[in-house]
């Protein structure tokens, strides 16, 4: 999916790392964000909770959100992502429609076909795509036109709140609760509103379900062929970052990191990576075998280390943990993008943009073979 001529971050690549943002569910918490507040005056009458509902502060709560990624921006990031982690209709569907479940029923594909086809989901879905796009962009050109430097929005595609490859029903091995399709359709709206709203890249991220990140694949694809519907007529650049256990395997699907990329790698991705997961030191020796397996940029951006309850973001690594560990990788020469996921406040990518600062990419694999 990339196109002929060479993207700019792929001439960033060449000369430096590059910086990608932090968590945005860690940051907004640190705005003391109540019910209230994420529900506003459009979404007081929900029936159900919406607090865990992130995305949705990209509508009640703008100026925010915006926030956040200016001070991701000032912190050193070169690409920031949208707050669409969970804006597909299946996963809005957790916050907007009753669980069948609880009356007796369960969820399947005829449940889910009925979200898929739901006005109101999808209209949220496309409304939460479109807008954050439009916020990123907004706050990436105008951080570029003050620094003289350019900065990029992905799109971020997340991993969805069910599995194609696993079945809930331990009785029935088979069973699904959604089909290929129907995943495959959520995305392709994804795609359309963020492309819409003016991202750069499209970011399939925190993969634990190969098959979920397949239908996420495909959509693009499919959305491209059939839209023409891209930046300056091209096809949009796809980066890819998976999660893994502490067996380096995709948290649900089980595939081994080389396994990751073998699945992955015919897309021919801008960048290929690993994220959330484990803390730094634990994802070394992954990062290490992708490294050496691919032939595209490598990314990082891992939690702050392990979930502690105790500590202010709720993960065990400050700032400077986090850019001790991420420089250890750039000297190792693992790392093309670095950056934070849950965890990660602004005051961790500035550090870890500090350390990283003259530090050397990573060589492609493919140079390497061509200067042998």
């Amino acid at each position: 999916m990339k196109t002929a001529n060479q993207h700019p971050l792929e001439k960033i690549f060449k000369s430096r790392i590059a910086i990608i943002d932090g968590a945005m569910g860690t940051t907004i918490r640190t705005y003391g964000m109540k019910e209230a507040d994420i529900r506003g005056e459009r979404f007081k009458d929900s029936t159900k909770d919406l607090l865990n509902n992130g995305d949705l502060f990209s509508l009640t709560q703008p100026k925010m959100i915006c926030d956040i990624h200016r001070r991701f921006l000032e912190a050193g990031a070169d690409i920031i992502e949208t707050n669409t982690f969970g804006a597909t209709s299946i996963t809005q569907s957790e916050f907007f429609v009753d669980d069948p479940r609880e009356h007796g029923g369960r969820k399947d594909p005829e449940f889910y076909q009925k979200i898929i086809d739901d006005p109101m989901l999808n209209n949220l879905a496309w409304e939460i795509n479109e807008q954050s796009s439009r916020q990123c962009r907004e706050w990436a050109d105008r951080v570029a036109n003050e620094t003289g430097r350019q900065r990029f929005v992905a799109g971020a595609i997340g991993p969805l709140t069910v599995s194609l490859s696993n079945s809930p029903d331990a009785d029935d091995a088979g069973f699904r609760v959604v089909t290929f399709d129907q995943v495959k359709n959520a995305y392709m709206q994804q795609v359309r509103a963020l492309i819409a709203g003016g991202s750069d890249l499209l970011l399939v991220e925190t993969i634990f379900d190969s098959l979920n990140a397949k239908a996420a694949l495909v959509a693009i694809r499919e959305v491209f062929d059939q839209d023409g519907f891209t930046a300056n007529n091209k096809e949009l650049p796809v980066m890819i970052s998976a999660a893994v256990g502490r067996g380096g395997e995709t948290l649900i699907s089980a595939q081994t990191t080389e396994a990751f990329w073998n699945a992955v790698k015919h897309v021919k991705p801008l960048s290929v990576g690993l994220n959330c997961s484990l803390g730094p030191d634990l994802m070394y020796p992954f990062l290490d075998e992708l490294a050496t397996k691919a032939d595209v940029a490598i990314s990082c951006y891992p939690n702050a280390g392990l979930p502690n309850p105790l500590s202010e973001t709720g993960f065990d690594l400050g700032p400077q943990d986090m850019a001790r560990y991420l420089g250890d990788f750039a000297r190792a020469g693992l790392i093309n993008i670095a950056g934070g996921c849950c965890g990660n406040t602004p005051e961790h990518i500035a550090a870890i943009a500090k350390a990283l600062e003259g530090q050397p990419p990573r060589q492609l694999v493919r140079q390497i073979e061509r200067a042998a």
